[in-house]
């Protein structure tokens, strides 16, 4: 297994254990929603009572119409919230992850050495946050000795602004193997929010025939 996909297997494993934690405070929410919506319609069927039967029923439908679409407007953005709530949470484990120098010093010099072996040319840049290029040049003989004969590589002269992982690219900058953080997970992103809306919303959130009949 490469390093792309070791990183790949990381993101989508941290992003099911989170989403396994949020999925209990979806349920709740959930329910929550599903309560008020089933309390409004009650009170706007009590009202509609006293009012003729055909005007009543055309002003109800209007009503519950309008009512769909904001619960669907809430559960939508409830979703969106859970997703970003999951992601910032992963940002905090690769924070965390970073720190951890006997384990993401190998790592990252892994990334480096596999992305330099994806792309021909010989001379390449290393960029990473400010951090780790540190780090990095404090070792960096050490991750030269571990690349290819043939080929060599700099650290860049600006740092990245990323949480983790590094950019490696060739010396005019056009070919890239993005591994930071950010950009494996806007690769990865339609995957990942699969896994967390699988996770926490099962069941999609199904409103039933609440609003129908």
């Amino acid at each position: 297994m490469n390093q792309v996909q070791e990183l790949e297997q990381a993101i989508l494993a941290r992003a099911e254990r989170l989403a396994n934690e949020y999925r209990e405070r979806a349920n709740r929410s959930r329910d929550n929603i599903l309560r008020e919506a089933a309390d409004r319609l009650r009170m706007r069927e009590s009202r509609e009572e006293s009012i003729a039967k055909t005007l009543a029923d055309r002003t109800f439908r209007e009503r519950v119409q309008s009512s769909e679409l904001q619960m669907q407007t809430d559960l939508d953005r409830m979703r969106w919230n859970l997703v970003q709530d999951v992601e910032q949470a992963l940002a905090g484990r690769m924070r965390a992850f970073s720190e951890d120098l006997p384990r993401y010093d190998p790592w990252l010099d892994r990334l480096i050495a596999g992305a330099v072996a994806l792309i021909e040319d010989k001379v390449l840049i290393v960029s990473a946050n400010s951090r780790d290029q540190k780090r990095l040049s404090e070792r960096w003989e050490g991750v030269l000795e571990a690349l290819p004969a043939d080929k060599t590589a700099t650290l860049a002269d600006e740092p990245l602004d990323t949480v983790g992982g590094v950019l490696v690219t060739n010396a005019d900058r056009r070919i890239r193997v993005d591994n930071t953080f950010e950009g494996r997970l806007e690769r990865l992103r339609p995957n990942v929010q699969r896994v967390i809306l699988e996770r926490l919303l099962p069941s999609g959130f199904d409103t039933g025939n609440l609003f129908s009949g």
